[in-house]
C-alpha cells in the first residue's frame, strides 16, 4: 500500500463533485476541484433534499442547509386561467422526527444556494473551485493519472493548457462529460422523447396568486405548467416546469419572447399575470441510463456522470451525493496508504445495485405522473406505509403521491463484500428498501441516539466510573459519526465484562488509533444509587485505550441498535454512516477491518510509503 502526495482532482463542482472534495478535504486529503463553465452555475434544477442527505450534510458538518431549507409545500390543482383549487393535497406527509430518525422530512433548496453553501466550507480547509477549467482527456498507469485540462483566463481571454497529475480521478462533470466517455463505460438506457419539458426559474407578478401552494395549471395529458414559489429567487421567485402534449416546446427557452407568452397562456390568467424575469431555463429530456462499472483504474464517475433518470421522486441530486460520499471516504484511506487500493472496488459493489433499483422506482413514477393510462400497477411510492393504496381525488395527485422509500432511509449494502454480520444472512431485503423498524443488520443506515451522557474513569484505587459533579449535557450518535473515522460501538451491561477488554485490545492491535473511535455504550439501568458504575480496568489501561464512555440514560441508543438485556455486541459505524459489522466477538471484528484495511491492519512499514 503506498501513500501520495499528487492531489485527487475533481472534475465538476456541482452538489457530486464539491461533496467529493469536502469529504476528501476534511479528510486532510489534497484535492483540486475544476468546472469548465465561466461563472457558478444558476437553475433551482433538482431542488428536492431527502433525509438520508440531510444525514450525509450532518456528518459533513453543513448544519446551514438543512436550517435554511424549506419544507415541501402543499400542491394544488387548477383549470388553465383560473385561481379556484380543484384539489390541494401533500406530496408527502409530514413525519414526527425520531430519536433514531431526527431528519424524517424532505425539504427543499435550490442548488445555487446548497452549492455556495458548501463552497464556504470548501473555502475554509483551503479548496477552492477552479472556475473555467475543462477536462480535455487524461491517460492512467499503475501510479497516478495525467489529465490535460484547457483553462479559459478571464483576464486577457486566453486559453491555457496544463497537465495535472493526479492520484485519482473523480469525475462529477455529468451525463455528457468527458470522464465517462473516455472510460469507454456503457451508459444503456432509454429516453423519453414524447415527455420533453421545460425547466425555468422567473420572477413573476400575479395577482391573488398565493405563496403557500405548490401551483398546478392545467392537465399532463395535454398542457401543463407547475409553479413552485422560492424565496432564494426574490419574492417574486418561481421555479417552473412545463410540458405538453400538443405543443411543440423544444427550442421555445431560445426565443425569451415565445417563451415568456408561452408561459403566460399556459397559466391562462391574463393580464393578472407578469413575467418580469427569466433567471434561467433549460430543455429536459428525460433519460433512465446507467453505467456498467463505475469507475476504471483510478478513475471514477459518480453522479450524473454514472446515471440519469426522471425527475420524479427527487432522487437526483440526493443519489449523487451519497455515490460522492460512498467513494471519498474509500479513496481518503487508499490515498493515505491506510487501505488497499481493492477497497475502491467496493463503490460499483455497493452502489450499482442502488441505483438500479432506483431507476426503477424512479422509471415507474416516471410513466405514472405522465402516461394517461398509467403504467397498470401502482408502485410502492404512491402506498400508504402498510402497502395500501391511498385514495386520491386526480391524476395529478396519484401521480405525485410519495412514500417513506424516497427518503433514502433504507437505502442499504446488506450485499457488499466487506459488510460483516454475526447475525447471519439477512432476510431478502431490497437495496432500496423502506427502513425496517426493530431490524439492523450490516449495511445498514447507522440510527441517531440522543440522551448519551458521558462518564469518565477515575483513576483512584476503586477504579470506577462516574458522572461528573457538574453535568457537561449530553450528546448523540450522529455526534459521534463524522467523515473521517470508522466508530466502534461497543454495547455492554457492565465495563467488568472480559468482552469489553478483548475488543479494546483487539482495536489497538489491528487499527491504526487515529482511524477509529472507540465507544462503550452502558445501559441506563447500569447506574448505581450515587451515579456509578464498577469497573474492574486499571488506570493505565484506560488510557492506552483511549476510550469513551457513554450511558445510554434514555435508552434510546439500546433500542434504535436492538440490543436486549445483558446482550454484548459491537457496532461498527462507517464514514458514511453505514452499519459497517455487526458482531458479538473480536473474529468478526478483525475480519471487518482485515476487509478495510488489508491484512495488516492499516499499519504501513517503510516499504510502503512509495511517494508520487
Amino acid at each position: 500500500m503506498s501513500k501520495y502526495t499528487a492531489p485527487v482532482l475533481v472534475v465538476g463542482a456541482g452538489p457530486t463533485g464539491m461533496i467529493a472534495a469536502l469529504t476528501l478535504a476534511r479528510n486532510n486529503v489534497p484535492v483540486r476541484i475544476i468546472e469548465k463553465e465561466p461563472q457558478h452555475r444558476r437553475g433551482q434544477r433538482g431542488p428536492a433534499i431527502q433525509p438520508r442527505t440531510f444525514e450525509v450534510f450532518h456528518f459533513l458538518q453543513i448544519p446551514e442547509i438543512h436550517e435554511r431549507a424549506t419544507p415541501f409545500l402543499p400542491m394544488q390543482e387548477h383549470n388553465r386561467g383560473s385561481l379556484d383549487p380543484l384539489n390541494t393535497f401533500l406530496m408527502v406527509e409530514y413525519t414526527e422526527p425520531t430519536p433514531e430518525i431526527p431528519y424524517y422530512n424532505p425539504k427543499f433548496m435550490g442548488q445555487p444556494t446548497l452549492e455556495a453553501i458548501v463552497r464556504e466550507h470548501l473555502a475554509k480547509l483551503g479548496c477552492t473551485v477552479e472556475l473555467g477549467t475543462e477536462l480535455v482527456s487524461f491517460t492512467q498507469d499503475e501510479k497516478c493519472v495525467r489529465a490535460k485540462v484547457l483553462k479559459h483566463r478571464r483576464d486577457d481571454g486566453k486559453e491555457v493548457e496544463e497537465i495535472i497529475e493526479a492520484a485519482y480521478l473523480i469525475g462529477a462533470d455529468g451525463a455528457r462529460g468527458m470522464t465517462r466517455k473516455q472510460l469507454g463505460l456503457t451508459f444503456l438506457g432509454t429516453t423519453r422523447e414524447h415527455d420533453f419539458m421545460v425547466v425555468g426559474d422567473i420572477r413573476l407578478e400575479a395577482k391573488d396568486l398565493d405563496r403557500d401552494h405548490w401551483h398546478f395549471f392545467g392537465q399532463l395529458s395535454q398542457d401543463v405548467i407547475t409553479l413552485r414559489p422560492t424565496d432564494e429567487l426574490g419574492k417574486d421567485g418561481w421555479q417552473i416546469i412545463m410540458s405538453s402534449r400538443t405543443n411543440d416546446l423544444q427550442g421555445l427557452i431560445h426565443n425569451r419572447e415565445a417563451f415568456v407568452n408561452c408561459i403566460n397562456e399556459f397559466i391562462g390568467l391574463g393580464d393578472d399575470v407578469k413575467v418580469k424575469e427569466v433567471v434561467w431555463a433549460s430543455e429536459f429530456r428525460p433519460n433512465m441510463r446507467t453505467v456498467n462499472e463505475f469507475g476504471v483504474g483510478r478513475v471514477f464517475v459518480a453522479g450524473d456522470a454514472a446515471h440519469v433518470h426522471s425527475i420524479a421522486g427527487g432522487q437526483g441530486m440526493n443519489s449523487s451525493v451519497q455515490d460522492a460520499f460512498n467513494l471519498a471516504w474509500k479513496i481518503a484511506l487508499v490515498y493515505k496508504g491506510f487501505s488497499p487500493a481493492s477497497l475502491l472496488d467496493t463503490y460499483t459493489a455497493e452502489r450499482l445495485p442502488v441505483i438500479a433499483e432506483m431507476l426503477g422506482y424512479t422509471t415507474e413514477m416516471h410513466k405514472l405522473m405522465f402516461d394517461e393510462s398509467g403504467s397498470g400497477c401502482t408502485p410502492p411510492s404512491i402506498a400508504d406505509d402498510n402497502g395500501t393504496s391511498k385514495n386520491v381525488k386526480s391524476n395529478l395527485e396519484r401521480g405525485m403521491r410519495r412514500g417513506k422509500n424516497m427518503y433514502m432511509l433504507g437505502v442499504n449494502y446488506r450485499t457488499s463484500p466487506i459488510v460483516i454480520d454475526d447475525l447471519g444472512v439477512p432476510a431478502v431485503q431490497l437495496a432500496y428498501g423502506e427502513i425496517q423498524e426493530g431490524i439492523l443488520r450490516g449495511g445498514d443506515r447507522a440510527p441517531d441516539a440522543p440522551g448519551l451522557v458521558s462518564y469518565y474513569i477515575s483513576h483512584s484505587s476503586q477504579s470506577v466510573v462516574s458522572l461528573p459533579s457538574e453535568m457537561t449535557g449530553s450528546t448523540r450518535m450522529f455526534d459521534i459519526f463524522v467523515s473521517t473515522h470508522h466508530t466502534v460501538i461497543i454495547f455492554t451491561p457492565a465495563l467488568a465484562v472480559p468482552f469489553v477488554q478483548s475488543v479494546l485490545a483487539t482495536l489497538q492491535q489491528v487499527v491504526p488509533k487515529e482511524l477509529v473511535k472507540r465507544v462503550v455504550v452502558l445501559p441506563g439501568s447500569s447506574s448505581q444509587p450515587d451515579g456509578s458504575v464498577e469497573s474492574r480496568t486499571s488506570s493505565k489501561e484506560d488510557q492506552a485505550f483511549d476510550v469513551e464512555v457513554l450511558v445510554d440514560q434514555v435508552g434510546h441508543a439500546y433500542r434504535g441498535y436492538i440490543i436486549e438485556g445483558q446482550e454484548t455486541k459491537v457496532v461498527v459505524v462507517r464514514p458514511d454512516g453505514v452499519v459497517g459489522a455487526v458482531v458479538h466477538g473480536v473474529l468478526g471484528l478483525v475480519q471487518y477491518f482485515d476487509g478495510i484495511f488489508g491484512k495488516k491492519g492499516g499499519m504501513l512499514t517503510t516499504d510502503d510509503a512509495v511517494q508520487i
